[in-house]
């Protein structure tokens, strides 16, 4: 899906991943990865990387937002097969990408939705690619990406960042925030556009949070492209990313959660301290089989009142004389 000339998106199942091309105008000449999306997604994210760049066209970079499991999935399948390119990523971002730390557990009581009850069975290890990973340059730029600068915008992950164009005022903005509810389970299958907070079971830390898209705000996007959601463009986007930038504490941000009050500790070395979990794994794991029977409850329950009007039907018409058969 091209979401500029130069930017193209790929939908891995409910997460994003760019390709952006270190000149537009040369549709198959150098570029850059942006994530890396699930695992067991490297032979599709090569062959459309094939499709807009042309075959043996490796990329210059892979950079990364951050390394969550959606994020980060695929990087050991595609290291193999694109065997010299390096990964970059923020400073904090490192530890989960060399095999030193987890990141910090998920909060499943927050959000809402199923793709929140869910997430804590979704993968927390870390990201060992040795020598193959290096941090971004401290002045700012994108390796392999002119014209492009990257900016430090944690609280979903400690090192998360954004990536921004000037030319086009183009922000590939990871999960600094989203475009769809990306705890509900039902809008990323509908792909319901509407500016979000981070998803909220993964993030640690809400004042940070908040300080970052504030910070998005002032860049004045015109294309807004996250990690999960179709992308936005113009005064729809920065409309909505302003009420979420002012209001921020009122609509994304959780009421009750286990980092609501208390953000987890990281730092170079990974994470150091996280806050004690509200409910109990027991808990947790009867919470969602509610969630399962009662969705199969509904289903069924749909499934049963579609046929009961034929039912009765079938049952009241008057008694037809059956044809003589010798």
């Amino acid at each position: 899906m091209p979401v500029v000339p130069g930017l193209h998106a790929l939908r891995d199942v409910f997460v994003n991943l760019y390709y952006a091309a270190a000149v537009p105008e040369q549709p198959h000449g150098p570029w850059v990865l942006i994530d890396a999306g699930l695992p067991g997604s490297a032979d599709k994210i090569k062959a459309h990387a094939e499709e807009a760049f042309g075959p043996a066209n490796a990329p210059s970079a892979i950079v990364m937002t951050h390394a969550h499991f959606d994020h980060a999935g695929s990087l050991d399948e595609l290291l193999k097969l694109w065997p010299d390119v390096p990964v970059y990523a923020h400073p904090l971002e490192l530890p989960y990408l060399t095999g030193r730390s987890g990141y910090p557990p998920p909060d499943p009581t927050v959000g809402g939705g199923l793709m929140a009850y869910m997430s804590f069975v979704y993968p927390k290890h870390p990201y060992d690619l040795g020598d193959r990973v290096h941090p971004l340059p401290e002045d700012g730029s994108v390796p392999g990406l002119p014209g492009w600068r990257w900016l430090h915008t944690p609280g979903h992950t400690p090192g998360h960042v954004s990536f921004f164009r000037e030319e086009g005022r183009v922000l590939v903005a990871g999960d600094a925030f989203t475009t769809v509810k990306g705890e509900s389970a039902i809008a990323t299958i509908t792909q319901h556009q509407e500016v979000h907070g981070p998803p909220a079971y993964f993030t640690p830390d809400w004042n940070s949070a908040r300080v970052s898209v504030a910070q998005l705000v002032s860049l004045v996007p015109e294309v807004g492209a996250t990690g999960h959601g179709i992308p936005m463009y113009g005064e729809l986007l920065r409309e909505q990313l302003a009420h979420l930038a002012v209001y921020f504490n009122s609509i994304a941000r959780p009421k009750i959660g286990r980092y609501v009050h208390q953000p987890a500790v990281a730092d170079a070395d990974g994470v150091r301290a996280v806050p004690p979990p509200l409910v109990s794994p027991l808990i947790k794991t009867l919470a969602i089989a509610g969630t399962v029977l009662a969705a199969v409850g509904l289903l069924l329950a749909s499934k049963k009142r579609r046929k009961e009007p034929y039912r009765a039907w079938y049952r009241d018409r008057p008694a037809r004389p059956r044809a003589y058969r010798p």
